[in-house]
């Protein structure tokens, strides 16, 4: 039997854990880094790294150093600079940030003393203490940041400095490349997740009519026969807002593709290669995404949909907390924690698979849906407005399931992320959908 001191202990065991991999990923992604390229903006849609390397710090330190603790600031004169509403990514790298040296002894002192706070606080008492959650969603912002910071490894030019083995997870092709769920009730979002965010509540009954959706993403291989077929030149594929894109911007392809010789090449953390046919397509907009479902006679699935194909078991009527059910994910059920740097092919993981037969729900690739980014009914903000109620509305459209740049500590079958439809830098993909 549990008692509750045992069950403290494993509280707190789970939020040491979170926290110590955030920073070991955080590292790994700053420490090869130069000084310069540390400080450079490597495009103005993200900040320097050095900026998100002290924001990670300052963020621990407001919530649980002093919210939870009640001390005082350590560096009062630095919290305007690292607040993100306070000033735009373009504007970053022409403030007074800490250098990289700062900032990493800064983030480390904050860390020291948050763990030597999570020893003695009690993990219970009120709603950001239960369960230990303050600590988790600290945990989840500095991996948010880390993925955020792999982007920027992305865009930047110059010699790669990351490596990763690439995946050879277990294939079994699926015999079906779409799969039928039925309709009914389901139970969307959740009010059971411990350190579930504000936006993923509260669990609600959401009852669809039954649709077909896509086994697997859609491939580089699919996606190149849109090309091929003019789907950049073709204006009634297209929303009227994402056709002025791909015109003004002069788009021909996904993000970091060119074609060189008849081939079509990518540029993936500083390496060019080929564009492998059987991978998920990577960095695509949402309008490029729901021009490629109108080309192919379907649509992008809503965000209830994908959630259903991804948590409702037919037999029980129960939503999982994953496709493949309760239990945390392991490397044989998806690919995530950006143990590789990029998507395994489509198709993998079939252990990972939902008990309709859809795979690779969670991670890979980031799935945009037709969704815009809006509040559950009962949503209440918590703990602070800013990390989902001043997005809501139809600027933000929502994506699912997480990329291989996503840690499990922030992904499940519940987890909402959201962007403008335009976004093309992000780890996203997507999959199709259609009415029965």
């Amino acid at each position: 039997m549990t008692t509750p001191t045992s069950s403290t202990e494993a509280l707190r065991e789970r939020a040491a854990a979170a926290l110590a991999a955030a920073r070991v990923r955080t590292a790994a992604l700053t420490d090869p880094v130069n000084d310069a390229d540390l400080t450079a903006q490597h495009s103005p849609l993200m900040s320097p790294l050095v900026w998100d390397l002290a924001h990670i710090g300052n963020m621990e330190e407001l919530w649980l150093l002093r919210n939870v603790a009640g001390r005082e600031s350590m560096r009062p004169e630095i919290d305007p600079l690292y607040d993100a509403f306070e000033h735009p990514r373009a504007e970053r790298p022409k403030l007074p940030l800490l250098g990289p040296a700062e900032a990493r002894t800064y983030a480390a002192e904050v860390r020291g003393r948050v763990f030597d706070l999570l020893e003695r606080t009690p993990l219970e008492g009120t709603a950001l203490l239960d369960s230990g959650y303050v600590f988790g969603m600290i945990a989840q912002h500095e991996q948010q940041h880390d993925e955020t910071m792999l982007i920027t490894h992305q865009l930047r030019r110059g010699a790669p400095v990351l490596t990763a083995p690439d995946p050879d997870p277990p294939y079994d092709p699926p015999l079906v490349a779409e799969v039928l769920v039925p309709a009914g009730p389901f139970t969307m979002g959740t009010s059971a997740e411990p350190w579930s965010l504000d936006n993923e509540r509260p669990a609600h009954v959401r009852d669809l009519a039954p649709f077909w959706i896509d086994t697997a993403p859609v491939t580089n291989a699919a996606y190149r026969a849109f090309i091929a077929d003019g789907g950049y030149r073709e204006p009634r594929w297209w929303a009227a807002e994402g056709w002025q894109q791909i015109r003004e911007h002069a788009i021909e392809a996904p993000l970091f593709w060119r074609q060189e010789a008849g081939q079509w090449l990518r540029r993936r953390f500083g390496v060019t290669e080929p564009v492998p046919d059987d991978e998920p397509v990577l960095h695509v907009s949402w309008y490029e995404a729901d021009a490629y479902a109108r080309w192919a006679g379907r649509r992008l699935p809503t965000e209830a949909e994908w959630e259903k194909a991804a948590r409702f078991d037919p037999a029980t009527g129960r939503s999982a907390r994953y496709p493949w059910g309760d239990a945390d994910p392991t490397p044989a059920h998806a690919n995530l924690g950006q143990r590789h740097l990029r998507p395994a092919r489509a198709g993998s993981y079939p252990a990972g698979a939902s008990p309709l037969g859809v795979r690779q729900l969670i991670g890979d690739v980031w799935e945009w849906t037709a969704s815009d980014f809006l509040p559950y009914p009962g949503f209440r903000a918590f703990p602070y407005r800013e990390y989902s109620e001043v997005f809501f509305g139809p600027e933000h459209k929502v994506l699912r399931g997480g990329s291989f740049a996503v840690d499990q500590v922030a992904c499940r079958g519940t987890f909402r992320n959201w962007d403008l439809p335009v976004r093309r830098q992000i780890f996203s993909g997507f999959r199709t959908a259609r009415e029965l």
